[in-house]
């Protein structure tokens, strides 16, 4: 089991589950829990959180840079125009995960985003963020796998068709994508974001039936 906070050679202390791991530590600093806007940036985070599904997130860390030159950046445009020839390419490419269901919910995903106007992605993703006065996790076990943002967002994304945005793979998300920040107390990101944080004020947030923010 993972320690709540781990201290690294840097004298920083960070959650838990960042390891030993160089490319962990710069991921958790720089890249966890910030907020990530646009539809390309998080069309390529969907996509990566489905690869992810059933494996470790530092697999597909390490593949990170393959996916984006075999996938065109993520763009949905060009992601949406991949055929047969592309998907036996990535089938027969080592350097990502080479799962045909995941590369054709990828595939089949983009598409779907041709349908929305610009920015209105970004705009449904981030309406399931829940309020920003959250309680932080005091320890990693206080982390849940799920909330009932997730399973909203999940259920939203499966009834406009898309694949693989299961309401495990979906929190995932929400967490790296800055949505949710679950810095353990003690962490030096937690810290530091706290120290950012207004501490006059309740703030409370509307929302719809099926989970979203009411902006």
């Amino acid at each position: 089991m993972a320690l709540d906070l781990i201290t690294g050679p840097d004298g920083l202390d960070r959650c838990g589950w960042v390891g030993d791991d160089v490319e962990y530590r710069r991921y958790h600093d720089e890249e966890w829990g910030r907020p990530l806007h646009g539809d390309r940036a998080l069309f390529e985070k969907l996509s990566l959180e489905g690869f992810q599904a059933g494996l470790s997130w530092i697999t597909i860390l390490r593949k990170r840079p393959r996916f984006r030159e075999v996938f065109a950046g993520f763009e949905p445009v060009r992601v949406a125009a991949f055929g047969a020839d592309e998907i036996a390419a990535l089938m027969a490419d080592a350097g990502i995960i080479r799962n045909r269901a995941k590369i054709e919910a990828t595939i089949s995903n983009a598409r779907l985003l041709l349908g929305f106007s610009d920015g209105e992605f970004d705009e449904l993703m981030w309406s399931f963020a829940p309020e920003a006065d959250r309680p932080r996790p005091a320890t990693l076990a206080d982390v849940p796998p799920v909330t009932a943002e997730s399973e909203a967002m999940s259920k939203a994304l499966r009834r406009r068709g898309f694949r693989f945005v299961g309401p495990t793979t979906m929190y995932a998300l929400m967490q790296s994508s800055g949505m949710v920040d679950d810095h353990v107390v003690g962490c030096h990101r937690a810290l530091a974001l706290d120290d950012t944080k207004p501490h006059n004020g309740e703030v409370r947030t509307e929302r719809m039936s099926d989970g979203r923010r009411i902006r």
